[in-house]
């Protein structure tokens, strides 16, 4: 089976999802994806196609270079207990970067509320 048919389902969910600067390339047995997403929920989503194709990425016949768009972001679910630090922390974002984020959700940086659902740079 040709490379560019084993991996179509990839190729075809980045350009259905809106990836910019797509390239495929085949050179020495090897695919080349090159692209910039537009969030790194999109990047996960390819990612997870890929691994869907070629558990563990054993094959090397793939080499996905995808990056994400300056300015993308990532949703998260506030959950009891959270605060912007907190959640900063986990994604490596200060609390003000997601703060000035979400200006349009959150009035005051101290009072989050389980499930709103905030966007956090990257």
């Amino acid at each position: 089976m040709a490379l560019q048919d084993k991996y179509n389902e990839l190729v075809t969910a980045a350009q259905t999802a809106g990836v910019t600067g797509l390239q495929v390339r085949e050179q020495d047995n090897v695919l080349y994806i090159d692209g910039q997403a537009p969030s790194e929920d999109v990047k996960k989503q390819l990612w997870d196609i890929y691994n869907k194709i070629d558990p563990d990425y054993r094959a090397g016949d793939l080499v996905l270079n995808i990056t994400t768009a300056e300015g993308a972001t990532e949703e998260y679910e506030v959950k009891a207990g959270d605060n912007l630090s907190k959640i900063g922390k986990q994604f490596g974002v200060s609390w003000q970067k997601i703060y000035e984020a979400n200006k349009d959700v959150i009035s005051n940086p101290d009072l989050i509320q389980p499930g709103w659902k905030l966007k956090i740079p990257r």
